[in-house]
């Protein structure tokens, strides 16, 4: 690879790091061509993928970015997975393609410029999707108007029926 060739990768590569709002750095080695295709297939379809490339290049491409805490992981066989939309979908297909394939390794992350272990990442991975997270939000955000509601109509609905309870009690008196 020739001095141009290794600069366009390094532009591509921090463009996409830039971008990315989760990053896994993982040890690959052990891992055949057909296991790495299977886990790009899965990350596609949470916008996310996985980028494997020289650990010079890589300490370059973060330089400047958020992800510059990641650079001391940079050794040996690296494939770093990034993830530009839904982090939470992206960790959990990693996580889900970690139980088959135990030689992918996870040596640290990134969320959004804070470090996380691969504890944290499988933590990450087991919240529920954005959407389940919005209606659960919704759901609460609506008790609050909805019981309020509930208690300004209790008072009304006991004064009708204090009334109806009086005007009961009259007409048994008159009969």
């Amino acid at each position: 690879m020739n001095r141009e060739e290794k600069a366009s990768v390094v532009e591509e590569l921090q463009g996409k790091l830039s971008k990315a709002n989760l990053a896994v750095v993982a040890d690959y080695q052990g891992l055949n061509v057909l296991a790495l295709e299977e886990l790009r297939r899965e990350l596609k379809k949470s916008d996310s993928e996985v980028r494997v490339a020289k650990n010079t290049l890589l300490r370059l491409a973060v330089k400047g970015t958020d992800l510059e805490l990641l650079t001391p992981h940079f050794t040996g066989a690296t494939a770093v997975t990034v993830s530009y939309a839904d982090p939470v979908a992206s960790a959990k297909a990693v996580t889900a393609f970690i139980k088959d394939h135990p030689e992918f390794e996870i040596r640290s992350a990134a969320l959004d410029g804070k470090e996380l272990g691969s504890d944290e990442l499988v933590a990450l991975s087991k919240l529920p999707s954005k959407e389940v997270l919005l209606s659960q939000l919704l759901s609460v955000m609506q008790a609050v108007p909805t019981g309020f509601v509930r208690v300004l109509n209790g008072v009304p609905q006991k004064m009708v029926f204090l009334l109806q309870a009086v005007s009961d009690s009259k007409n048994q008196a008159d009969n």
